[in-house]
């Protein structure tokens, strides 16, 4: 074995809270640079804390594992908490009170020059978080965290040769990772070569059955056809180049930096369902601005040597679906051989009429042109007279091209009232859908960006910085939205194959919708320009593939 004044070790640490602050855990795991074995495993469960203390409890912990094995060694510190790492690589200050003791006690446990910082991505730290995921789930049970217990380097080295395999298709209808994956299975065995491509744009990409995608429309490789009834509502490019403001549903336009410093695990599970981190939007258009985040506090644990079990892991199940919604479509795994024709990828991609959702975003209120944050939190504003003027445009718009067949709706007043106006002039009845409702802003509601800004600082950083940091005062993270929009993404597309429905809501389920379909990372929300009473379009097809048909068209406005 090399002397430990010559050896290096990565240490890679992990820490979350279901809530925000809510139930918190920390792990850490001390690896050889060289072949990747574990040589040490720590985790705790710490009680009620914030996701920066979980996560800085757990970087003392496993830089104390490393020191208890090898006391002249030199750290490679491997983190995706980007404010961790660039507070204790010295290029962020630290702000925070509670988050000051904790660096110190970090930075005490080996001279500075021993220890390097990097930012990884989460789905480079999977040790770690599984074994944050475990100290959670025995606090849960009312327990501490049991080095036996542990499954987490099992289940490492498993993803590690996974990895190498390739990849299998799965996720639900609508997510771009799942089409893609099912699209490069089909190529890899033959099968569907004369039109694998065309799944999203088929004999009905439009607002419409039996049409022709165009334009922004087509997949790349495509060639597309424009029927004599294609009325350029999927092609409006002047829409889809419109720059980005940032604008969210309290519509403010923050713009979100690099990495992800914030962390909410969810019970038994810290991912949001289809394609990533799950979520990112904000109030009714404020400005553009970058920040980091904040909090923390210390740190502690139990370490041992790995003695990693059997014993099942139950740290990365993905959230239930709420009560009535459609099952998860069974997965057909990569490798397969093409079997009896019918059977899944095997017969080609799904060619039958998608479910089309058009997105429409409600007129404005009077919280509207004052860029508050008005969520599903506040007090529930009624169109303006500029907002009913806005409601009677669409209305207009959508009943020229007549192919709406189904009205559903987010719960709050703005959005029912635009319902109802396209309702009236399509002779349509309005389902109401709660899984559409905007974000809950918490303690933000009704404020601007700017005082939102003044009045908490550190928390407005923390969101900006995490789709899993939550507003102020128990509001919802865009994560938490995220999985609460494609559970009911599902349930529609499984209620609605074939046809055409309208969908009334708000700026942040709307950008989560078409930030799953394209597989886009979270912070592409803040990147999106989505105006009051605007258009959107995806199609979902059965085999899985999305289609995103239009963004924010405002022509029927003008």
């Amino acid at each position: 074995m090399t002397s430990s004044s010559s050896r290096e070790v990565i240490v890679e640490a992990d820490g979350g809270s279901r809530g925000n602050p809510g139930p918190a855990g920390y792990g850490a795991v001390v690896l050889d640079p060289v072949t990747g074995e574990t040589l040490a495993e720590a985790a705790e469960y710490i009680g009620v804390a914030t996701n920066n203390v979980a996560e800085y409890k757990g970087l003392v912990a496993g830089l104390k594992a490393a020191r208890s094995l090898f006391p002249d060694a030199t750290v490679h510190v491997r983190m995706d908490s980007k404010l961790v790492v660039e507070q204790m690589s010295g290029r962020w200050k630290i702000k925070h009170p509670d988050m000051k003791p904790l660096a110190a006690e970090a930075g005490r446990v080996f001279p500075a020059g021993r220890v390097r910082y990097e930012w990884i991505p989460r789905e480079r730290n999977k040790h770690a978080d599984r074994l944050a995921n475990e100290a959670m789930d025995a606090g849960k049970r009312g327990r501490q965290w049991e080095p036996s217990d542990s499954t987490a380097a099992l289940d490492t080295a498993a993803a590690r040769n996974a990895a190498t395999l390739p990849p299998a298709p799965s996720g639900p209808p609508g997510d771009a990772t799942a089409g893609a994956a099912r699209a490069r299975a089909a190529l890899a065995t033959g099968a569907g070569t004369a039109g694998a491509g065309t799944a999203g744009a088929g004999t009905s990409g439009d607002l419409g059955q039996g049409r022709t995608g165009t334009g922004s429309g087509a997949w790349p490789g495509t060639v597309a056809h424009p029927t004599a009834r294609d009325d350029g509502l999927f092609a409006a490019e002047e829409a889809l180049a419109a720059p980005a403001s940032g604008d969210f549903e309290a519509e403010a336009g923050a713009t979100a930096p690099t990495g992800r410093a914030a962390r909410t695990h969810a019970p038994e599970a810290d991912t949001a369902p289809a394609g990533a981190p799950a979520e990112t939007t904000g109030p009714e258009g404020a400005g553009s601005v970058a920040a980091p985040a904040p909090t923390g506090s210390e740190a502690t644990g139990s370490v041992a040597a790995p003695a990693p079990t059997g014993s099942e892991a139950t740290g990365s199940a993905a959230a239930p679906a709420p009560t009535g919604s459609a099952p998860a479509p069974v997965a057909q795994p990569a490798s397969a051989a093409p079997a009896a024709p019918g059977q899944g990828w095997s017969a080609g991609p799904d060619m039958s009429a998608p479910a089309t959702f058009v997105l429409l975003r409600h007129g404005e209120t009077a919280l509207t042109p004052e860029k508050r944050f008005s969520g599903s939190g506040g007090t529930d504003p009624e169109l303006s007279a500029a907002g009913l003027r806005q409601a009677e445009a669409v209305a207009e718009a959508l009943a020229a091209r007549g192919t709406i067949q189904e009205i559903v709706s987010s719960p709050l007043t703005r959005c029912r009232q635009t319902a109802a106006a396209v309702a009236g002039r399509l002779g349509l009845d309005v389902r109401v859908e709660q899984g559409l409702r905007e974000t809950d802003f918490g303690a933000w509601e009704g404020l601007t960006f700017g005082e939102v800004r003044e009045r908490h600082p550190e928390d407005l950083d923390a969101w900006l910085a995490s789709p899993k940091a939550a507003p102020t005062g128990g509001g919802e993270s865009f994560a938490t939205v995220a999985r609460r929009v494609a559970a009911t993404r599902d349930r529609l597309t499984a209620a609605y194959a074939g046809r055409t429905v309208l969908l009334v809501t708000h700026v942040t389920p709307i950008k989560t919708l078409i930030r799953l379909a394209l597989g886009a990372p979270p912070e592409s929300l803040f990147r999106m320009e989505l105006a009051a009473a605007s258009i959107s379009a995806v199609a979902y097809y059965a085999d899985g593939n999305a289609s995103v048909r239009l963004l924010n068209d405002t022509s029927h406005l003008r």
